[in-house]
């Protein structure tokens, strides 16, 4: 009877998952498993997301500016006179 899970099964599971990957990597195979599934899912239904995200922002990184050397710091004329 393999439709018969219950709550211990799926706790039991959930504990070996723990143990083998560690908690540090639970976030990242949970989002590789959700992009999976909706990328199943779009396949079967026929959508298709030709507009997708660069791979540098599903990390959830965000662009960064050009960072400017003058600002937070002393000018140099300045900390050499001290």
């Amino acid at each position: 009877m393999p439709g018969n899970i219950g709550l211990p099964e799926i706790i039991i599971v959930l504990v070996l998952v723990l143990i083998i990957f560690g908690p540090k990597r639970l976030p990242e195979l949970g989002r590789s498993l959700g992009n999976g599934i909706r990328e199943f899912r779009g396949s079967v239904t026929g959508d298709h997301d030709d507009k997708a995200k660069p791979a540098s922002l599903d990390k959830g990184d965000s662009p960064k500016a050009p960072a400017d050397a003058s600002v937070g710091s002393e000018p140099e004329h300045k900390a050499n006179e001290q």
